[in-house]
């Protein structure tokens, strides 16, 4: 059994030998389809976790409080993602402003068990500048101390500002890793001033590096006190957004109906109709960009696998040719005693070994595919693939392989023996 088996082998690879550009040829198409199967499915898998990464580093436990309309679609858009996936709570032609009784609202525990902490948030537009340096950061945040756990920012150096800084109205902010390396190039903010607009802030912190949320960069930030921002920026008017994080990513939308109560009888709004304020979602976010990553990747997965068909069909048609190159050669062996089932066996292995190879081949050009950004993706191969695609390589050489094996076989061997 074991010695027809490598004598099958041997055969196969004799016949490959003789015609190494075809079976070069052949191997190439194999070889394409493999690769293109698990590297775009690797492109998806990529780009899947991409988002899940710009999302998580957001973080899937807070809420995004905004007035009128804007607050989701708007975050959305940041991600790069698309205002599709905003899951707006209500719309109404005329918004009411937030405003700190409605974050003191928000505090009450009795009412809302789910939510963990509120931080109110005034943006500002504004240029820091020192010495010679002039910076414009993406964000100019002034908010309370329960944003930086509610937002995942973490300390690189310093402190991130407290309560007291926030009653005191101090003159004091936390920056970003890209605001330091713009106003402060090779040296430690902390401890440094800079002017921003007509107020001169003392940088008490830097925070790590978070990265870009697809649109937006996370590291061009200024956070300052939230009555620091009111007195010297924005003034002392309505809120930005409230932030909202909740006791867990489980509790994620408990927290939002809670907070929707909340804020409809804070706001006296008796129908949802009415409601005048939209709140971010970060889990059901999450969740829909998860589920559209998966389409993506099947539908990548879909069209890679026709190029493997098409590889497929490749081997057949030069099976067909070279069952009909040797046909003396199968009339010569059925003389001698070969059975049906020994030529078809002897041409099956011929085409399976050609995937093989193919096959091997597009996994080795896979792999070494995956080191390259395509797209601004890097793609990640899952285990799983390499093995499906490979796997179906080998099963597409035996479909294609058997009906030019089955016709070699049912050759008949006088007429083989006169064939020219």
């Amino acid at each position: 059994m074991i010695g027809s088996i490598f004598e099958n082998l041997y055969i196969a690879l004799q016949g490959i030998a003789a015609n190494r550009l075809r079976a070069a040829l052949t191997t190439l198409g194999v070889l394409i389809g493999v690769a293109s199967v698990i590297l775009l499915l690797a492109v998806g898998n990529g780009s899947s976790q991409q988002i899940q990464q710009s999302i998580n580093q957001l973080g899937t436990n807070f809420l995004t409080i905004s007035p009128g309309t804007n607050g989701f679609g708007a975050l959305a858009a940041t991600l790069g993602i698309g205002g599709r996936f905003a899951a707006r709570i209500g719309t109404r032609s005329s918004s009411q402003d937030l405003t700190m009784a409605d974050v003191t609202a928000l505090e009450n525990r009795k009412q809302a068990p789910e939510i963990k902490s509120v931080a109110p948030v005034v943006n500002a537009s504004v240029t820091c500048a020192i010495g010679d340096y002039s910076y414009s950061p993406s964000s100019f945040v002034g908010t309370t101390p329960a944003y930086q756990q509610a937002r995942g920012y973490s300390m690189a150096a310093g402190q991130f500002i407290s309560s007291q800084d926030v009653t005191d109205r101090l003159p004091v902010i936390d920056i970003g890793q890209t605001v330091a390396a713009e106003l402060f190039p090779g040296q430690n903010p902390v401890g440094q001033s800079l002017q921003c607009g007509r107020t001169t802030l003392q940088v008490i912190g830097l925070f790590n590096t978070k990265g870009t949320n697809g649109a937006d960069n996370l590291d061009s930030i200024i956070v300052a006190p939230l009555t620091t921002v009111q007195a010297e920026l924005s003034g002392f008017g309505s809120l930005s957004s409230i932030t909202i994080q909740a006791i867990n990513s489980a509790s994620i939308n408990a927290a939002q109906a809670e907070a929707t109560e909340i804020l409809m009888q804070a706001q006296g709004i008796t129908s949802i109709s009415n409601i005048d304020f939209s709140i971010a979602n970060q889990a059901s976010l999450l969740t829909t960009s998860t589920s559209t990553s998966k389409t993506f990747t099947a539908l990548l997965g879909a069209v890679a696998a026709i190029s493997l068909l098409v590889g497929g069909i490749g081997v057949m048609n030069i099976m067909l040719v070279t069952v009909t190159e040797r046909t003396r050669e199968i009339g010569i062996r059925k003389a001698v005693g070969a059975t049906r089932g020994a030529i078809m066996i002897q041409f099956l292995t011929e085409a399976i070994v050609l995937s093989v190879i193919g096959g091997g081949l597009g996994v080795v050009a896979a792999i070494s595919g995956s080191h390259f950004m395509i797209d601004g993706v890097k793609p990640v191969i899952e285990t799983w693939s390499v093995f499906m695609a490979f796997g179906v390589a080998v099963l597409i050489g035996l479909f294609f392989g058997a009906y030019p094996a089955s016709r070699a076989s049912k050759l008949n061997p006088i007429e083989a023996l006169r064939y020219e």
